[in-house]
């Protein structure tokens, strides 16, 4: 088997282009771009997916992909904003599978907390129809859809915050295990107050993909992960991300000095 690859998420907070940004990892030793769909919709100089795969290629780094969470909702009990979901998912499915990425992290929607029973049950049901379509359609174009593990929202109810409701959505997608995987996000675990290990029990080697970053309990913060060592060690996943908010916190999860990416673009929190 081979060993995993670590890397790092883009953010659109960055500023840095795709080249930049994969030079900048490879430096530090890392081998893994995990590029969040919102980055490629924002950053000026977007690399179409084919450019994408000849940078990964050049730069000897693996991709992965996260679909959609801002201005999305697979959960809606809107079947109009639902079926657009669904399809943003699946353009984010294609061109990870055109840049030869191998998994697209998602999240598992949600609906507010003040809302009458039936709606959430409504939006509930909607959650469970969207994964299965998306996850249908990971099958077809042969790229893993990895759902993630959310953080608890006061206003919200999110679908994906335990490992409870996380396997019951994961159980209503008749799709193999090896398109319809996990992505253990660490920092989300642990605002949760659950012990990442209970998701590890729980999903074992279905977990593909882990997001590391660090919290003091009270918020879902991002900090800089630097134990970050023994967690690769102990969880089954094939890429662990560091999934911070600037580059420079990238560099501390590795104890590193590094110059990051110079940008005529905000690099600002």
């Amino acid at each position: 088997m081979s060993p995993p690859q670590l890397g790092a998420a883009m953010d659109i907070r960055f500023g840095a282009t795709v080249e930049e940004f994969m030079r900048y990892i490879t430096e530090l030793g890392l081998n893994h771009v995990e590029f969040k769909r919102e980055y490629l919709a924002g950053h000026p100089q977007t690399p179409d997916p084919e450019t994408v795969r000849e940078l990964s290629e050049a730069y000897d780094v693996t991709v992965t992909y996260h679909a959609p969470f801002r201005d999305w909702n697979p959960g809606s009990y809107d079947e109009t904003v639902r079926r657009d979901s669904v399809e943003r998912v699946k353009r984010t499915l294609d061109d990870a599978a055109a840049a030869g990425a191998t998994g697209v992290v998602v999240h598992g929607g949600s609906v507010p907390n003040r809302y009458p029973d039936w709606v959430r049950d409504s939006a509930r049901e909607s959650a469970a129809r969207s994964l299965a379509e998306c996850a249908e359609y990971a099958q077809l174009v042969g790229v893993p859809l990895c759902l993630e593990n959310q953080p608890i929202d006061g206003q919200k109810r999110r679908y994906t915050t335990t490992p409870t409701d996380l396997a019951e959505l994961i159980d209503t997608v008749d799709v193999p295990p090896q398109y319809l995987g996990v992505t253990l996000d660490i920092g989300h675990a642990k605002v949760n107050d659950y012990d990442w290990r209970a998701f590890v029990e729980e999903f074992g080697h279905r977990i593909r993909v882990c997001h590391l970053h660090d919290n003091d309990g009270t918020a879902d913060q991002h900090e800089p992960f630097p134990e970050y060592e023994s967690v690769v060690d102990s969880i089954p996943a094939d890429y662990f991300v560091f999934e911070m908010k600037s580059v420079d916190d990238v560099a501390a999860c590795l104890g590193a000095q590094s110059t990051p990416p110079k940008t005529e673009l905000t690099t600002s929190e």
